[in-house]
């Protein structure tokens, strides 16, 4: 078989169909009750909030698709009129487990540990006396109903907010009855309220939800009329931005300008309340001019991951994971001259079982030392209140030369990363914003000091952002280095992204768009080449997610020449595993648990003389055509030998693991009699965390 055959469709499963099935290995963490009961609830808010966003970007970009007559999405060659009704039928049945989910076992479970969400009909006399205050104090003066008649049309509804479609009997004051109207959720209030414990009937932990207190005052809002059903509903929208950086003078203006139209972008998808009449929901299609397959019928809030705030306002550390402290390596446990450590040797941190603290403290030590003399950094995402990006203002101040390269357009944060550009630029720093056509993804800091006589390079290599927070919560690893070639390659990208320079050839880093790709791929083949030869062959691969057309080949072929190929794929997977002929020395897993799986780890065993790399970038086409992202190798064999040692923890897990079938089926991997249970997170806790 030539390579030019892996082409066959068959051999591909769908990114889009595969990303809905990771939002099902994610709602089964919501059933799992190994998990804190807290922790099942924020595992179906996640959900939740995953699905919003796959139907903002991905179902919103097959509607454009659609519209322009693209033939076909994807190396499995389905239309997109196809996907669109795929995946209807698969997210409705995800969402109606979804709201199983939550009604036959986490409320229930939530109620027997004293956090309950109190319905109209358990509402005490009390309880309604403090709902009707709240009502008439905090809800009622900033309502806005609209009655529906051609002096009223159909009012713009904001994406994912909350709305009511309430149907009237009467007239009101001038005599006009039109039969509906509309309620618009205040966005400033929240969705889920806290009664007080000190009412006759309540608990410490009650609640109710917004919805139902509107639901039970609705009449009161239209005077003399007679509200005869209320319902929730909720509209998605396509959420992702357009503009045509060749034909605009300064992104930053343009992205603020674009960033307002998001709010009310094409619809894509109607939640409506599941005991909304059939003629008002199909009333409310026509409105935002979707079909039938783009309505869903939801027995519960319309937007689950509004639940997520009852996990702050509950103090239940019982309910939740138990405490951990992340770890350092041995030469950071004692503080110090950072400068002095990596001088020494280089140092690998594995987020979150080690800290973030020392690359926040190398900022720290930079922004203060008078003898650096430069400060470079991308920054993707960062978060509110950042140490980053405050230590980079000092610096600024202090009169070091800073250059930041901010990427406006990471999805979601464009506004925030906005307001850091401005703040960054008012200190005094350089702001960039990368280069025209392609995100800056890569993760890096390049410090400049002078030493004696000469100058000396200390780099951040990273897989994920300068996001203190994310850090607690994603795996990834960063490397603190001084290594003069690997500080070189890093200064040659920074000036790619500030000068318009030309390619420089770099010594150890591969870059998209220019290397990184083709560096995987002839990793890849000579692996494939050894197994020709006899040789031994090997290639582990840990990434978000796995996609690109090429790359799958690489490894199918590498496959067939009897390569052993383990994947851990936390996401998309396009990669069709263990077909006879063709990938049967292939084997796919995807592990979800506790922290979001986000290291991008590449290993070619390569005959005893072995390579591996960490990255900032994903399997993909727009990580490796699109955007400017790293990928570095670790050249400390004892540091390369320790990944190596955390890749062969993740595939023998075989509690939070779930195994990829030919028919595009993940089962979850249990220990059989004769194994003893192995979680990979807990291992890392254990192993790297403190005291481990």
């Amino acid at each position: 078989m030539q390579d030019e055959d892996l082409r066959n469709p068959e051999w591909y499963f769908n990114r889009q169909l595969s990303l809905v099935e990771f939002n099902r290995r994610v709602l089964a963490q919501a059933s799992d009750t190994g998990n804190p009961l807290l922790e099942r609830l924020k595992f179906l808010c996640i959900a939740s909030s995953n699905l919003d966003e796959f139907f903002e970007i991905r179902v919103a970009g097959l509607y454009q698709a659609s519209e322009l007559g693209v033939p076909q999405s994807g190396p499995d060659s389905r239309t997109p009129q196809q996907l669109l009704r795929e995946i209807s039928q698969r997210v409705h049945e995800l969402v109606e487990e979804q709201y199983r989910v939550l009604n036959d076992e986490v409320i229930p479970e939530l109620a027997e540990a004293g956090i309950r969400f109190l319905r109209r009909s358990e509402w005490s006399p009390a309880q309604k006396a403090w709902i009707r205050e709240f009502f008439n104090e905090e809800l009622l003066p900033v309502l806005s109903p609209l009655g529906l008649d051609p002096a009223h049309p159909f009012p713009q509804v904001l994406n994912k907010s909350l709305n009511f479609i309430v149907s009237l009997e009467g007239k009101d004051a001038f005599g006009r009855s039109s039969g509906m109207a509309v309620v618009q959720a205040p966005r400033a209030l929240p969705r889920i309220i806290h009664v007080p414990a000190e009412l006759e009937g309540s608990g410490s932990a009650d609640f109710v939800f917004l919805s139902s207190i509107i639901h039970a005052h609705v009449t009161d809002l239209f005077p003399g009329m007679n509200a005869t059903g209320c319902y929730q509903f909720r509209v998605t929208r396509n959420s992702d931005l357009y503009v045509d950086e060749e034909e605009v003078d300064d992104l930053l203006r343009a992205m603020e300008g674009e960033l307002p139209s998001r709010r009310y972008g094409e619809a894509v998808r109607l939640e409506v309340a599941a005991n909304c009449p059939a003629p008002m929901a199909d009333f409310l299609l026509e409105e935002f001019g979707l079909g039938p397959d783009a309505l869903y019928q939801v027995n519960g809030p319309v937007n689950l991951n509004r639940l997520l705030a009852v996990c702050d306002l509950v103090d239940r550390p019982d309910l939740k994971y138990p405490g951990f402290t992340p770890g350092l390596p041995p030469e950071l446990r004692h503080g110090g001259d950072l400068f002095k450590v990596m001088r020494h040797r280089d140092v690998l941190l594995h987020h979150p079982f080690e800290s973030f603290a020392p690359v926040i403290e190398l900022l720290r030590q930079a922004a203060q030392d008078p003898d650096v003399l430069a400060i470079k950094q991308t920054l993707y995402r960062t978060g509110p209140d950042s140490a980053v990006v405050d230590h980079l203002v000092s610096a600024a101040q202090a009169g070091k030369e800073v250059t930041v390269v901010v990427e406006l357009r990471a999805r979601f944060d464009e506004a925030a990363n906005i307001g850091l550009a401005n703040r960054l630029q008012a200190a005094g720093a350089h702001v960039v914003y990368g280069v025209v056509g392609h995100k800056t993804h890569a993760k890096m800091m390049l410090i400049v000091r002078r030493e004696g006589r000469r100058l000396r390079q200390y780099v951040h290599l990273g897989t994920g952002n300068y996001h203190a927070r994310t850090a607690r919560l994603y795996t990834d690893y960063g490397l603190l280095t001084a290594r003069p070639d690997v500080g070189e390659d890093v200064h040659r990208v920074f000036l790619q992204l500030t000068s318009l320079g030309k390619v420089s050839e770099l010594s150890h880093l591969l870059e998209s768009p220019f290397t990184l790709h083709q560096g995987m791929v002839e990793r890849i083949d000579r692996e494939r080449a050894h197994a020709e030869a006899g040789r031994p062959a090997r290639i582990i691969v840990k990434v978000n997610s796995l996609v690109e057309g090429k790359v799958i080949r690489a490894l199918y072929a590498a496959s067939r020449a009897g390569v052993e190929i383990d994947l851990i794929v936390r996401g998309m997977c396009c990669l069709r595993p263990g077909v006879a002929g063709i990938s049967e020395n292939i084997r796919v897993r995807s592990i979800i648990g506790r922290f979001l799986e986000h290291t991008r780890v590449f290993y070619f065993a390569n005959d005893g003389h072995p390579e591996l790399f960490l990255s900032s970038a994903d399997w993909m086409e727009r990580n490796f055509f699109r955007r400017v992202e790293t990928g570095f190798p670790l050249l400390d064999e004892e540091l390369r030998e320790r990944v190596l040692g955390d890749l062969q923890t993740y595939l023998a897990d075989n509690t939070q693991a779930w195994i990829l079938d030919a028919e595009g089926h993940y089962t979850r991997a249990r220990p059989d009699a004769a194994e003893n249970a192995v979680n990979a997170q807990t291992t890392m806790m254990q192993r790297y965390g403190e005291g481990g």
